[in-house]
């Protein structure tokens, strides 16, 4: 049975998952007891998945779904029963796919609150997502699933979570949510996409000052924690390169490009059906290409070619 909280402890725990994007609501008229029996009965000791244990497990490095979102540990059995840290990690890689499709902002928010439920130690068991949460998501990303054949899972039945008026982690569009930030709602464009209008500005702007400027075909991309992992196709044309030629070679043969922080902020050049040119300004760090500034080219080829000999004839 879950112990009984104090206001400070509940405050303290808001206050955590805020940081990590997790935020739940505790309005005052809320019988904290009641609601995390509530949980318990529901998500803990159902016929469903039988009577374990609840234990709490670090988040591993290799758990490309949920690591790096916000925080360490992870509560076991999770929301979909698995009690087995290896039996999260296998069944939540099978969906970082459709986070890279990024159908709706917040939808690898709701995936880890089911696969990795935060462990907080206020309470003995996981907090479930909000019903209104799964149903923004479940809205968004149907459509995707659908077309690759894929139906919304049964065990994603949004009618099994609780109303907002529960212990719940809401979406980022909840009106109950302590902080919500532009960020949050996932329609500020990362940092390094500029709009489609600014676009060749910001390219020309930073070019001198980007260590790198590649001219490139979008292959694939794929989230890896919070970064994106963009795959160029084919070879790249290499505009500007400001760096020793070690790391010139090193950087050519992993052929990757990163764009940081992508979950929560939207890149115009990256989507819907990525065709045509692309034009990168970037940076290493730590060994790798990280993006500054990204921009799909929409006019035609000789107007690019007129404009990176206007970029490269520039005096850096």
């Amino acid at each position: 049975m879950l112990a009984r909280m104090a206001g400070r402890s509940v405050a303290l725990s808001v206050l955590v998952l805020a940081s990590s994007g997790l935020v739940f609501k505790a309005d005052d008229d809320i019988k904290l007891d009641e609601v995390a029996a509530s949980v318990i009965s529901d998500f803990v000791t159902s016929a469903e998945f039988g009577i374990t244990r609840s234990v709490c497990k670090p988040v591993p490095s290799t758990m490309g779904l949920c690591h790096g979102i916000g925080y360490e540990a992870l509560r076991l059995p999770n929301l979909l029963g698995h009690d087995s840290v290896k039996e999260a990690q296998q069944q939540a890689a099978a969906w970082i796919p459709l986070v890279s499709k990024r159908c709706h902002s917040d939808t690898r928010k709701f995936l880890c609150s089911l696969f990795a439920p935060a462990c907080l130690e206020e309470l003995s068991a996981a907090v479930p997502p909000c019903r209104s949460l799964c149903a923004a998501v479940r809205d968004g990303c149907l459509p995707v699933m659908s077309a690759f054949g894929f139906p919304w899972p049964e065990a994603f039945n949004c009618s099994r979570f609780p109303a907002r008026e529960e212990l719940c982690i809401p979406g980022a569009e909840d009106a109950g949510r302590v902080e919500v930030t532009e960020k949050d709602r996932g329609i500020v464009l990362c940092d390094a996409c500029s709009p489609a209008s600014e676009g060749e500005r910001d390219i020309q702007k930073n070019f001198c000052s980007s260590q790198f400027a590649f001219r490139l075909q979008m292959g694939s991309s794929t989230l890896e924690g919070v970064d994106l992992r963009v795959v160029p196709q084919g070879r790249s044309r290499i505009l500007r390169w400001e760096g020793s030629e070690q790391e010139q070679q090193t950087a050519m043969q992993q052929s990757i490009l990163w764009l940081p922080e992508a979950t929560n902020c939207s890149c115009q050049a990256l989507e819907g059906q990525v065709v045509g040119p692309l034009l990168a300004l970037g940076n290493m760090q730590d060994g790798r290409m990280v993006l500054f500034r990204l921009m799909k080219w929409s006019r035609n080829e000789k107007e690019l070619k007129k404009f990176i000999r206007k970029l490269t004839r520039q005096p850096c």
